[in-house]
């Protein structure tokens, strides 16, 4: 499977600080069993150790506690992560099994714990078109990289290549949830979307996060240094 050209990735580095110890054997160990593997088609539902109601997919989750949050809350829905950074994979096996707090020396996943999470260490498109169309109920695009520069806008995900994919999985109920603190991000992700003719936003108050949000980790810290989040929550058009 073809891989995105390196200057046209939405991420930035794959490591930051060396991944030793409990971390390296989660990846090592527990990696392997929860990875979502490649192929020419993907069913969503036949993923995981349970038989779920819908499945979720999460672009790009950071340190893993929104994943990890979630798949705790509802164990009868399948979560789909990916994140091309690995001390961010690292992060979410070890709020997996339960390790986040210490250094554990096991690699399973915490006791009474539902199977209900797959994950995709790296760039996440090119396997979407491998997935059916309306497979996911929501698509989580949190705090993306906000990319800046205005020469490197066409790298930021919400753009008119990634939405058509976006519009296709997401199922006739379901809904794209992106936020950022980035104001010019914001009004980039709503310009796109208008643009596409796809997508119409049905969260109003963009100030105040969706009913049962769970806060990530990176923006509790923006908060706390003054960052306003953006909510923004888009359900797909009946485009005939």
């Amino acid at each position: 499977m073809d891989k995105p050209t390196e200057d046209k990735r939405f991420f930035g580095r794959r490591k930051g600080k060396p991944i030793k110890g409990s971390r390296q054997r989660l990846i090592d160990e527990l990696l392997p069993r929860v990875v979502l593997h490649d192929a020419d088609s993907i069913t969503p539902n036949l993923l995981f150790g349970i038989k779920p109601r819908e499945v979720w997919l999460e672009i790009g989750f950071g340190g893993g506690e929104h994943v990890a949050t979630l798949a705790e809350r509802y164990p009868d829905v399948g979560f789909i992560g990916a994140e091309p950074f690995m001390n961010g994979v690292a992060s979410l096996l070890a709020h997996l099994n339960g390790s986040h707090m210490v250094q554990a020396t096991h690699t399973n996943l915490a006791e009474g714990r539902t199977d209900n999470v797959r994950i995709w260490p790296d760039d996440i498109r090119p396997v979407l078109p491998h997935f059916p169309a309306g497979s996911f109920e929501r698509i989580f695009i949190l705090y993306p990289d906000p990319w800046p520069k205005a020469r490197h806008a066409e790298r930021r995900f919400v753009n008119q290549r990634n939405i058509p994919e976006l519009a296709r999985l997401i199922s006739a109920t379901g809904a794209v949830y992106v936020a950022t603190d980035v104001a010019a991000y914001a009004e980039w992700a709503v310009e796109q979307m208008a643009l596409s003719g796809l997508f119409e936003q049905i969260h109003p108050d963009t100030s105040v996060p969706p009913a049962d949000w769970v806060p990530t980790r990176y923006e509790k810290k923006g908060i706390l240094a003054g960052r306003r989040p953006t909510y923004l929550v888009f359900r797909k058009k009946n485009v005939k």
